[in-house]
């Protein structure tokens, strides 16, 4: 079925993009090798894990095609504290959780003022926060010719999963073209230049994104008020009549995934990727869900809809790939980098439990007010994430002891409704760590050297008081449990239920294409799916 939101015209382009290559050395199906030509790395934004078993029916194209053909851990989990983006993204072509990676935010994951944009078109942005090494490194101390291509719709999507290999990351800027900073490149090259220059986001100007299937695939309702900020909470939803703005607000929409599919696409033909002898690697990060899922929820009817979209967009992808590249030669893999929480007012309504939501910010403001006339600096505490910060030499300029000051406040934070409670970093390590998700994934979160004094944990399903979007980022499993799926003739086809880590996925994809981390991982090759080679 064509979707009334991607034009017939579109899905033939999409398709074509391909074709334009030279045709294959070596005949597809042929007998597979010791080690792939071609590593495709998905990731998905804010994928559940949950919405494969909920949609699964209606997954016909390559949501569907490595769910039902793959290696799939069940039971997996970004296991730190902050499930963010930029942190996410940081483990999952690293085999480290971001205690190692370095990243701990999204602010404080890749936005650079020295690396600019070629182009303008938003912030400047580079991976100099990121330490340590990813797959890509690996494969090239194996073979120097390996190569990669990073392409995303956010900066830290493409960025990230290539660490600080100077190889090729594309990501979308506001003014509608896909660009990169000058920590990779000073221009654009010809193939992205070609490809901005068809202008598909402007094209949409105009248009609606109106459900691609029948009304009645869809259980979810389409009025909950809860959604998109209390306002156009309802199908259809217009792009903006003005191509500039269409282009714009284009990363709202599905058809933004559309894109970042073709941009990969034309990246394979025009880089030669896949071609052996060496092996090669495409990340792709596809960022709608995220979008969609902050606008309106995981329980909402767009939401459905973005991943039925979605799956049919990735059957065309994986099909092109195909086309020109021996699919006996080419590993996927499936993560996401963090989960999402229900509305708590819509989790209210439905389960009858009291909405969730903690404010901090008077007892933090009460703190620093005390502080303050104690003679200490302004702003002393710092709250960003769950992690508090202070100025230990301003305190102790003033003649406060901040161990004092620390255990007054950890106090006054854990008496807030919707806080699980709050923690010092020094005292984590105490726990079981085996049976203490929370201990063990702040232990995860934070580098020996990051000045955090408390860590705050939200208690299930709660939100902080200023958020109104559907939003993710504690370490609650909820924010934690994603899908890690491999696919292709290096893994025997099946569900595996033991404990797996987004962690494993590096080392795994490492241990077939026969390449050695540099360093000690956080996560472990999942031999167990591997299927013995002749």
């Amino acid at each position: 079925m064509i979707s009334r939101f991607l034009s017939r015209a579109s899905v033939a382009a999409f398709a074509a993009t391909a074709l334009a290559a030279p045709p294959t050395v070596r005949p597809a199906h042929s007998r597979s090798p010791d080690a792939p030509v071609l590593i495709v790395f998905i990731t998905v934004d804010q994928m559940r894990a949950d919405y494969f078993e909920r949609f699964l029916p209606q997954l016909s194209g390559g949501l569907g095609r490595l769910y039902r053909g793959g290696a799939v851990f069940t039971n997996a989990y970004q296991d730190h504290a902050i499930t963010e983006t930029a942190p996410g993204h940081s483990v999952t072509m690293s085999g480290r959780f971001p205690e190692h990676t370095g990243i701990v935010t999204n602010t404080l994951g890749v936005p650079d003022p020295q690396a600019t944009l070629v182009g303008g078109g938003g912030p400047g942005a580079s991976p100099f926060r990121f330490r340590g090494s990813v797959l890509i490194d690996w494969l090239r101390m194996n073979d120097p010719r390996s190569r990669a291509l990073s392409v995303s719709r956010k900066d830290r999507g493409a960025i990230l999963p290539l660490g600080r290999a100077h190889q090729h990351a594309f990501w979308y800027a506001s003014d509608g073209r896909f660009t990169t900073s000058t920590y990779y490149a000073d221009t654009l090259p010809a193939w992205v230049q070609r490809f901005n220059e068809r202008k598909i986001p402007q094209s949409y100007a105009g248009k609606v994104w109106q459900p691609l299937l029948p009304l009645a695939q869809y259980s979810e309702p389409d009025s909950v008020r809860w959604e998109n900020y209390g306002s156009n909470y309802v199908f259809p939803h217009p792009f903006p009549a003005d191509p500039a703005q269409a282009a714009r607000l284009f990363t709202e929409f599905p058809a933004m995934d559309s894109l970042t599919a073709q941009l990969a696409l034309d990246g394979v033909n025009a880089l030669g990727l896949g071609r052996g002898p060496q092996t090669d690697v495409l990340a792709v990060s596809f960022s709608t869900t995220d979008a969609v899922g902050h606008r309106y929820g995981p329980d909402s009817r767009e939401l459905h809809d973005q991943i039925v979209r979605l799956d049919r967009y990735l059957g065309i992808f994986i099909d092109s790939i195909f086309k020109i590249r021996d699919s006996s030669r080419i590993v996927f893999a499936l993560t996401a980098d963090h989960g999402v929480a229900p509305f708590p007012e819509l989790r209210a309504e439905r389960e009858h439990v009291p909405v969730l939501r903690a404010d901090l910010g008077p007892v933090v403001a009460a703190a620093n007010a005390r502080l303050t006339g104690a003679g200490a600096d302004g702003g002393t505490i710092r709250v960003e994430e769950g992690i508090v910060t202070l100025s230990r030499p301003g305190l102790q300029r003033a003649g406060l002891v901040p161990d004092s000051v620390i255990a007054a406040l950890a106090r006054d934070l854990a008496k807030i409704q919707g806080v699980a409670r709050v923690d010092r970093p020094r005292d984590l390590a105490r726990r079981d760590t085996t049976t203490d998700d929370l201990a063990r994934r702040w232990l995860h979160m934070l580098p020996a050297d990051y000045p955090a004094e408390l860590v705050v944990s939200l208690a299930p399903y709660a939100y902080y008081s200023s958020v109104e979007a559907a939003t993710h980022g504690t370490p609650n499993d909820y924010d934690a449990h994603v899908p890690v799926i491999f696919y292709g003739p290096w893994f025997t086809v099946g569900k595996y239920g033991a404990r797996a880590l987004v962690a494993d996925i590096a080392p795994t994809l490492a241990a077939v294409a026969g390449a050695q981390p540099t360093e000690r991982l956080d996560g472990r090759a999942r031999t167990e799916a591997i299927r013995a080679r002749p």
